[in-house]
């Protein structure tokens, strides 16, 4: 059965192609794009009138809580979760129960997300045993399974040497490593961004937490050679090391989550509402102009969700004590398009870039390309689309978002993984 998709705006970072076409998918490939392609009986034929046609997206950023957290997520929900919101790969993150730190707890996730099949499920390996920071994990044995992308998510590597020795063993295999900067002892216990400590009664954490591991492991990069991905940034001082790696020719990106670009601080209501609780924080208006200024200029290179559920019970208990996370699988695309491409920070072009393109190319990916000849990953998304975020509605098992009841502008509309219809 071939899937013919007709009238869309086809928008392909890969060779800059942006015109209004049909495209056509036979047998997992796509065939042919054309102005006009005739369909013949048994076609599955998608009308994308006003709509865009781009590649599928990918999120390089996702915890999704198997084995061992089922009650906030399954691999099964997550991918659901994914399709919806118009991703074909995601890559999980390490912090599982047990820790993705040994090759039968990778092969565990990578057998299960390939046999639900919507969804391409790059599954991350562990920096160090338990993310206990102290011994490595057995990295080389997961570099063997097929193992590329390696995170200590949820916490850094704080002892320096151990980073770095990590860095060459990654580099060597021309792995990436997702590094969340955190300095925790630094911490002190803080839950939002210092700026709001005294308003909300709580305690904060400061630019400085992230800027510092964010720095020293730009140095690490820089000796070891390794591909080095911030992940979540979200202060301007990230922005500007990022920047200034970058001119030095260090092997580094980075990205940045819809709630960083989207809110500040001074949008937490009060402390009663813990889905503006997440890791790193909100921060001030002045950080979220940086990170919007460093999205529109290249500096930052994705768009990732950090699509981190928990429980209901868990985000109903005080500010102080419920766990950090959202929700954002479901809700990126609309966020990226009423903030980014509405608000002129980025073409359309740039959206499908920072959510395409750009992940595929640093994860050494086959991906991110709707060329002639090329996989058929592809989301038809609807920019014009005006709805309402419910999280009732949300595939996912999590409903902890903080933007509830928000109208969003954009919507994704059908989702081709493998040229299989997923959405």
């Amino acid at each position: 059965m071939k899937i013919i998709i007709k009238n869309g705006r086809i928008i392909n970072p890969a060779d800059r192609m942006d015109t209004v076409a049909d495209l056509i998918v036979d047998k997992g490939i796509i065939e042919r794009i054309a102005p006009v392609i005739e369909q013949n009986a048994g076609d599955t034929v998608i009308d994308a009138s006003g709509c865009w046609v781009m590649p599928g997206f990918i999120d390089m950023h996702v915890h999704l809580r198997d084995p061992g957290q089922t009650q906030k997520e399954t691999i099964d929900t997550g991918i659901e979760a994914a399709a919806n919101g118009g991703f074909t790969t995601i890559v999980a993150m390490a912090n599982t129960s047990p820790v993705v730190d040994n090759v039968d707890t990778y092969r565990y996730v990578c057998d299960k997300a390939e046999k639900n099949g919507k969804v391409t499920v790059l599954q991350a390996g562990s920096i160090t045993k338990g993310l206990g920071g102290k011994e490595l994990s057995d990295l080389k044995g997961l570099i063997d399974a097929g193992c590329r992308v390696f995170s200590e998510d949820g916490k850094s590597v704080m002892n320096s040497a151990l980073m770095r020795q990590a860095m060459y063993i990654i580099k060597e295999a021309g792995g990436v490593i997702l590094d969340h900067c955190e300095d925790k002892p630094l911490v002190e216990g803080g839950v939002v961004n210092m700026s709001e400590a005294g308003r909300l009664g709580l305690k904060g954490i400061s630019n400085a937490v992230e800027d510092i591991i964010a720095t020293r492991d730009i140095m690490l990069a820089k000796e070891t050679g390794v591909w080095l991905h911030l992940c979540h940034c979200s202060t301007a001082g990230a922005e500007e090391y990022l920047y200034r790696a970058k001119q030095l020719g260090i092997r580094v990106s980075g990205e940045v989550c819809p709630h960083h670009f989207a809110l500040s601080c001074e949008d937490i209501p009060d402390r009663s509402d813990t889905n503006y609780k997440m890791n790193p924080p909100l921060r001030t208006r002045a950080d979220v102009a940086a990170l919007r200024d460093g999205l529109a200029k290249g500096v930052f290179d994705c768009i990732s969700t950090d699509h981190a559920p928990h429980t209901a019970e868990e985000k109903s208990a005080d500010f102080a004590k419920a766990p950090f996370g959202i929700v954002g699988l479901e809700t990126a695309a609309a966020l990226t398009n009423s903030v980014l491409v509405n608000g002129g920070y980025l073409t359309p072009m740039g959206m499908a870039e920072k959510m395409s393109y750009n992940p595929s190319r640093i994860l050494g990916l086959d991906a991110g390309d709707i060329s002639t000849g090329r996989q058929a990953d592809i989301v038809v998304f609807d920019p014009k689309k005006v709805w309402t975020v419910d999280p009732e509605q949300f595939r996912s098992k999590g409903r902890n978002t903080p933007f509830a009841g928000k109208k969003l502008t954009g919507q994704v509309k059908t989702v081709i993984h493998r040229g299989q219809i997923t959405r």
